[in-house]
């Protein structure tokens, strides 16, 4: 079952919501391939009742955000360390990657048990786990595969009045295991542009948001928000799907 993530009501939000804030892939890659940071996104697919794709992208984006802000990746009221702050914060200096694997039966089951934050969105759940060396990654992890499905397209309805928007790029024709990173990074990175009061109302309702695909037309407009700053971009680095700088999702406050 999916636990509950936390109310984010303590004093040490403002802390970690900085570490958002300030951005990023402050140092380079390690030369070892294997000791690159990732975060892992494991996926829930039922083979036999798959969930909806843009629930499923839903269900990613909150719980990396929620992993991100998380308290146990600060530091407490004492002044120690939060359990993963020492992992989080090493990946949050260098870039942030993310793979996404899925899974279903008795191996989502045994994922509940690696560290990390499960979110359900209309019956469609995903979960975030801490980051590490992509050549650590635990057994459980490992052997789930990372392609090989697709969701097709649904239609989720209106948009909710006031919630955040994770805009993907419908050109780019992203599986949902690439939409799903990306849609995590995007849910990131607009948590570290609000300021942190409005990020800590987020975090109460939360992280609701929507996820849609954007078509050419409403897509050439959300440019327009990110040239004039009123819009959140995801720029990929281009390992896999997309070309390198490639805009691949579009965040929007409202």
């Amino acid at each position: 079952m999916p636990e509950s993530y936390p109310v984010f009501a303590d004093p040490g939000f403002e802390s970690r919501h900085g570490v958002l804030a300030r951005g990023y892939g402050h140092r380079e890659d390690p030369e070892d391939p294997s000791a690159v940071l990732a975060m892992p996104l494991v996926l829930h697919i039922p083979k036999g009742e798959p969930p909806a794709r843009s629930a499923l992208l839903e269900a990613a984006a909150v719980a990396t955000v929620a992993l991100c802000l998380d308290p146990r990746v600060g530091t407490g009221e004492d002044g120690e360390p939060g359990v993963w702050r020492d992992a989080f914060l090493s990946w949050n200096d260098a870039r942030i990657r993310k793979v996404s694997r899925r899974a279903r039966g008795a191996h989502w089951r045994a994922a509940q048990d690696i560290d990390g934050v499960t979110v359900d969105r209309g019956g469609a759940q995903a979960r975030a786990f801490v980051p590490g060396p992509v050549g650590g990654l635990d057994p459980r992890i490992a052997r789930l595969q990372i392609g090989g499905t697709d969701l097709p397209d649904d239609d989720p309805g209106e948009i909710p009045d006031g919630v955040p928007v994770l805009w993907v790029n419908a050109a780019l024709g992203m599986t949902v295991g690439k939409a799903a990173a990306q849609v995590g990074h995007a849910s990131m990175l607009l948590a570290g542009a609000l300021d942190a009061d409005s990020a800590r109302a987020w975090a109460a309702t939360g992280f609701r948001c929507a996820v849609r695909d954007a078509g050419r037309d409403r897509w050439s407009g959300l440019l327009a928000r990110v040239g004039d700053g009123t819009a959140v971009p995801v720029r990929d680095a281009g390992f896999t799907e997309v070309e390198p700088g490639s805009v691949t999702v579009i965040a929007t406050a409202s």
